[in-house]
Formats: C-alpha cells, sequence, structure tokens
C-alpha cells in the first residue's frame, strides 16, 4: 500500500512556505513582509531551512504516514531530502517561473504570482509523488 502522508505534508508545506505567498523572510525592505509576491535567494534560503525542520519534524519525529502497516522503525530521509531539493528547484523565481508575469516563461525573475504558485506545486506534486510513490525511494538512518 502506498504511503501518502509524506506527499500530502510536502505539498502542503510547499504551498505554504512558497516566499511571497504568505510571507517572505527576509523581506526587500523589512524583517518579514506579507503576500508581497516578491522573492529571493536568501529568502528561498530562509525558507527551505524551515522547510527542512518543518517536514523532519512532522515525517521523522512525529511520524506523519497515511499507511502505517509496515512502518518501519528506521527513519526514512527520503521525503525529507527529495522534498527540500525540490523546494528550492521549483520555488517560483528563482530558476523559473511558469507563467511568468509578462510571458509563458520567465527566468530568475525573483517574482512570483498565484498562477505560478499553482503550476509550481502541481508539478512539486507529480514529481514528488513520481519519486516517493511510484519508484518507492527510501533513504534509512538508523
Amino acid at each position: 500500500m502506498a504511503d501518502w502522508g509524506p506527499v500530502f505534508v510536502a505539498v502542503v508545506l510547499f504551498v505554504l512556505l512558497t516566499p511571497g505567498l504568505i510571507i517572505q523572510i527576509p523581506g526587500k525592505n523589512r524583517l518579514a513582509e506579507f503576500a508581497n509576491m516578491q522573492t529571493s535567494g536568501i529568502s528561498i534560503f530562509i525558507h527551505s531551512i524551515i522547510y527542512f525542520a518543518v517536514i523532519s519534524i512532522l515525517l521523522l519525529a512525529v511520524g506523519v504516514h497515511k499507511f502505517n502497516l509496515f512502518y518501519s522503525s528506521m527513519a526514512d530521509w527520503a521525503p525529507v531530502v527529495v522534498g527540500v531539493l525540490l523546494f528550492v528547484l521549483l520555488s517560483p523565481g528563482l530558476l523559473f517561473e511558469l507563467p511568468g508575469n509578462h510571458r509563458v516563461a520567465e527566468f530568475g525573475s525573483m517574482r512570483t504570482n498565484g498562477k505560478a504558485i499553482f503550476i509550481h506545486t502541481l508539478i512539486f506534486f507529480a514529481i514528488f509523488s513520481v519519486i516517493i510513490v511510484a519508484l518507492h525511494l527510501h533513504i534509512y538512518t538508523g
């Protein structure tokens, strides 16, 4: 049976922690700015650290799993590592923004918009699901 718990947690955190949607830390003019639809390299870095901390707590310490019939006592770091890497690579505005504000795709714009967050979330969900659920990637530690 597939474990969709890590997928749900990773996707929800991707949306909530996307810089500029709810909050951007640090902001352009303040320590924190709310719903400014902007981003920067440093804010993606800070949000990635927060993402790593929260997903680690929820998946490793709390153990959020949809189905834990065959749950192992070993920590599976694959959802955490894959989630953090995809969070950074798919943060709208860092590498690309699809759709962009003025074009179909913009590269390195350091901006975002609601449509781009939605599209990037779908891409995140698809890639994360394939790697974690379909390919059954696991990185176990004792």
